[in-house]
């Protein structure tokens, strides 16, 4: 595997594991009234939806093997350009339901 893929698949592990420490002792109304943390959350899903893209140019065949990769790209492009459409109920949904899964198969790449 080329060094610039493992690098996008360290990045994406680095920045889902940012999230799940920014909202470990928070409720989604914790979540909801914190402008700042937000903010993080989105940005590091931005990171981790332009990490697939950068792979998926690199070896298509390595995207494939993450599950829900076009999901992940597309929210990825609804926070950066749909900015004033995020739906903070949507975004919490994908920490509590999508983000180990996404996780589990890069670590399963890295390993």
């Amino acid at each position: 595997m080329k060094d610039e893929i493992l690098a996008h698949l360290h990045d994406i592990v680095r920045a889902g594991e940012a999230i799940k420490g920014f909202i470990a002792s928070c409720t989604f109304e914790d979540y909801t009234s914190d402008e700042l943390l937000r903010s993080a959350v989105e940005r590091k899903f931005e990171i981790m939806g332009e990490a697939l893209n950068r792979i998926g140019r690199d070896d298509s065949g390595i995207l494939r093997q993450i599950q829900d990769h076009r999901d992940i790209v597309s929210f990825r492009n609804i926070l950066v350009h749909g900015y004033d459409t995020i739906d903070d109920q949507i975004v919490w949904g994908v920490i509590k339901e999508d983000l180990s899964n996404l996780l589990e198969d890069v670590q399963k790449l890295l390993d």
